[in-house]
């Protein structure tokens, strides 16, 4: 598996879901999004079936990380954001979004859509960020 990994899939009628827990900093953008879909309180706490496939795509797009990612059995894939963007956060993570090809420090490339990038070099998981250095430490 690539430092980009994929992790654990939820498949649904519409649309899988795949979670990779490593890669997950807590934005808690898919509970706020879709409460009926993604419930930390519920076992497994994926339900792509809980609503519709396209807003199960669209939430998982506001994931910044890329710890949630999704297909979808007729397509399309996730189509990266144009132009890419790279956004410092106040806390000194860098979040990315785009056509990516990132290497991963045993020189493995994989591709991504989004990610957020380590800004400090202490993470484990370089080059993305795991909260274990000061960039993802909350201010």
């Amino acid at each position: 598996m690539s430092a980009g990994g994929r992790g654990k899939a939820y498949a649904g009628k519409g649309v899988t879901v795949t979670f990779d827990a490593r890669r997950c900093l807590h934005a808690a953008e898919c509970v706020r999004g879709l409460p009926e879909v993604f419930d930390t309180a519920r076992r497994p706490w994926i339900d792509p079936d809980g609503a519709p496939a396209p807003e199960v795509a669209d939430v998982i797009r506001r994931c910044p990380s890329g710890a949630l990612q999704y297909t979808l059995p007729d397509g399309p894939d996730e189509s990266p954001e144009t132009p890419t963007t790279v956004v410092r956060a106040p806390d000194g993570r860098i979040v990315v979004r785009g056509d990516l090809r990132i290497t991963a420090p045993d020189g493995t490339p994989w591709a991504e859509t989004r990610v957020t990038l380590c800004g400090c070099g202490n993470s484990a998981r370089l080059p993305l960020c795991d909260h274990s250095g000061e960039c993802g430490r909350e201010t």
